[in-house]
């Protein structure tokens, strides 16, 4: 058994962003296991961050991002529940990342759920056009027509993208984890992303 010390803790709560006494009781549960320790705060985060995302989230901030040449320009409205969060460095960072992330990645939606019906169908109608003649039974058809889907909703959908800073992660898991170190919900409710010469 590892020796609890004031140090470890310390780097535990760095690393995981939970609280001291939740870092030394994880500490404790491990017998100093440190990355066992670390996998236990983060599920203890996600299940509590889980809880969270069904409450109101009315207070917030506008993120917003101006890339150099001033030619491009995003603003995004980001919710969390709080003035007192709204007003953390980390909430005010997580604005301006997703306001940097959207001007790169350039999302049409927020999520699945907003995405029109039509939008939808008519990929659909060009995955199955370009499949037509392939010669593959149906089921197997619509499970490549569901996978094909399922990248573009990758690439149109904010909480669906791959973090520009952070590759590894999605925006919904970024945000998550910003709700399990915040301790409140956090949504985005909207963007608007402005470019010189784009209809």
């Amino acid at each position: 058994m590892a020796e609890i010390t004031a140090e470890l803790v310390k780097q535990l709560r760095e690393a995981t962003n939970a609280g001291v006494l939740d870092c030394k009781k994880a500490l404790t549960e491990t017998q100093g296991d440190f990355e066992s320790a670390v996998e236990i705060l983060r599920k203890k985060g996600l299940a509590t961050a889980a809880k969270k995302a069904s409450r109101d989230a009315n207070e917030g901030l506008i993120g917003s991002y101006v890339h150099p040449g001033s030619k491009i320009a995003t603003l995004v409205e980001v919710n969390c529940e709080t003035d007192f969060v709204a007003r953390t460095d980390e909430f005010q960072q997580l604005a301006r990342d997703l306001a940097m992330h959207v001007t790169a990645a350039r999302p049409l939606w927020i999520a699945r759920a907003d995405v029109p019906a039509t939008a939808v169908a008519k990929e659909r109608e060009i995955y199955a056009e370009q499949m037509a003649n392939s010669g593959k039974p149906a089921d197997v058809l619509e499970r490549i027509l569901d996978g094909k889907l399922d990248k573009w909703y990758s690439e149109v959908c904010l909480l669906e993208q791959p973090f520009i800073k952070n590759p590894d992660i999605l925006i919904r898991d970024l945000l998550t984890s910003r709700i399990a170190s915040l301790g409140e919900n956090i949504k985005v409710k909207r963007f608007s992303r402005l470019e010189i010469g784009a209809e």
